[in-house]
């Protein structure tokens, strides 16, 4: 199957999408155990989401890194993740997309999303030849995911774990079998 070179794909239902986050046992248990982010968890500064599963391994070392032991898979309301992506900004200057950097960073500024897409990894965590979203959210989208946009959060570092395990066995295609079911996400229309 031919992949384009940019694309969201994600576990996602008719009303929700899942995405990834890897946070210390500080902010990932109590957001676990509560089904939204503690208080403690800044709503005043940029958090990023990763729809794609193997991204969010690559980003957090399958949950080993100090300060992301705790793997979130957080299911949010799709109309907020559409509204994050509707009101979102390049995280870089491009040059097809910017009429010039000065327009860029103005809309950088006042954007409340950033969107950047990143080469989706394998397995391995191998970069592969196709990108994939990692959304940032600032100010209000901050706020709203937290508060309003959140409808579970599930920890996951026991599949990250398994699936890690499995790929040091070998065993790819268990592995491969346990992902969550990504598929294409309907852009709707701000994910330049």
């Amino acid at each position: 199957m031919h992949e384009p070179a940019r694309r969201i794909r994600a576990l996602h239902t008719a009303s929700t999408i899942t995405v990834y986050q890897a946070y210390s046992p500080v902010i990932g248990v109590p957001a676990a155990r509560d089904g939204r982010f503690p208080a403690s968890w800044k709503r005043d500064r940029m958090t990023w989401i990763k729809p794609s599963f193997l991204w969010m391994m690559y980003r957090c070392g399958w949950g080993l890194k100090e300060g992301q032991e705790v793997v979130l898979a957080v299911e949010i309301a799709r109309d907020g993740f559409d509204w994050a992506l509707e009101n979102s900004c390049l995280s870089h200057y491009d040059r097809d997309v910017h009429p010039d950097q000065v327009s860029w960073k103005r809309e950088l500024k006042s954007s409340p999303a950033r969107v950047q897409w990143d080469p989706e990894r394998d397995l391995h965590l191998r970069p592969l030849p196709y990108r994939s979203l990692q959304l940032g959210l600032a100010g209000e989208a901050s706020r709203r995911y937290a508060d309003e946009w959140t409808v579970s959060v599930t920890d996951v570092t026991p599949l990250a774990h398994r699936i890690h395990a499995l790929v040091r066995q070998g065993d790819l295609d268990t592995a491969r079998g346990l992902l969550p079911d990504e598929r294409p996400y309907p852009d709707p229309g701000g994910a330049a």
